[in-house]
């Protein structure tokens, strides 16, 4: 299995940046796909954004062309860059991964972060 653990959330102003990392440890990152979704209170996760263990991409029509997933295998980290954020895009930010799954379904990931905030201001 696997642990992951995510970091670099923050505040910023709308129109701003930031870039999320996911840490995993335990078996090679590289196994898994990879998968970012959000969730604000009351909400359901949102899907944002996954890549395949092949490099596969797909992202969520309200990101699409201001984030950017990738990772770093060898290093066992997980990125979300984040570009001319919005104030919608508040949300706690989690990493998940699974072997096999259904590309933007929170269901089918099985390993979670704890999650990191991201609060934009408008």
């Amino acid at each position: 299995q696997v642990q992951l653990v995510e970091s670099g959330g923050g505040l910023v102003q709308a129109g701003g940046s930031l870039r999320l990392s996911c840490a995993a440890s335990g078996r090679s990152f590289a196994d898994y796909h990879m998968g970012w979704f959000r969730q604000v209170p009351g909400k359901e996760r949102d899907f944002v954004a996954a890549m395949t263990w092949s490099g596969n991409i797909y992202y969520a029509d309200s990101v699409k062309g201001r984030f950017t997933i990738s990772r770093d295998n060898p290093k066992n980290l997980g990125y979300l860059e984040m570009n001319s954020l919005k104030p919608e895009d508040t949300a706690v930010y989690y990493c998940a991964a699974a072997t096999s799954f259904i590309v933007r379904a929170s269901a089918s990931y099985r390993y979670w972060g704890q999650g990191t905030q991201v609060t934009v201001s408008s």
